[in-house]
């Protein structure tokens, strides 16, 4: 039965769980193997580039073998992999911020390429799409990704957060009018 914080961990996240805190290597490259795909690709929509996915999904990993101890089963290994991992991600546009580094280049000349009628211009368009999903704030970037790239509900987008889902809600709501706004050029030729 779900609990407030998501589903419980099925038996067998429970019996990898025991095998990791064991420390069986066998454990953990079923666990590197079932959830890398869907963890990096989680990492690059919230950071933009391969290279530092690749960065969190390696602290995410840090942190979850670090972390078994605190592993309770209130969730399922899923959910609390996608906790750590944004947690990882927070962590990596704090340290952004405080360099002062610009998060995602938004190239302004693309708007320009959008008219070309092909696939270069689809691509462009795609681009533009990433690179304005880039240019959200963290928090509306989450629930976006979430929402609209990974399919995750309200409720699961909630748990995952650990917010209520009216405030998933209203992020997703305020990340739409952002995105919107930056794309309103595309958006005025449909």
């Amino acid at each position: 039965m779900p609990n407030h914080r998501g589903y419980p961990a099925s038996n067998s996240d429970a019996e990898l769980v025991r095998r990791l805190r064991k420390g069986e290597p066998a454990a953990f490259r079923r666990l590197v193997d079932e959830y890398a795909q869907y963890l990096f690709g989680l990492a690059f929509r919230l950071v933009g580039n391969s290279a530092d996915a690749e960065d969190i999904l390696q602290e995410t990993y840090t942190g979850a073998f670090r972390g078994l101890g605190s592993f309770r089963g209130q969730s399922s290994i899923k959910t609390w992999l996608t906790q750590i991992l944004l947690r990882q991600a927070a962590r990596h546009h704090r340290v952004r911020a405080r360099r002062k580094v610009i998060s995602m280049d938004v190239d302004l000349a693309a708007a320009d390429r959008r008219s070309v009628p092909s696939a270069t211009g689809m691509v462009d368009v795609q681009m533009d799409v990433e690179a304005a999903i880039g240019a959200l704030s963290p928090a509306h970037r989450e629930v976006i990704v979430f929402r609209e790239l990974k399919g995750l509900s309200y409720d699961e987008i909630a748990t995952v957060l650990g917010v209520p889902q009216g405030t998933v809600e209203s992020r997703l709501f305020r990340a739409r009018r952002e995105l919107r706004e930056l794309l309103r050029e595309y958006l005025s030729h449909e």
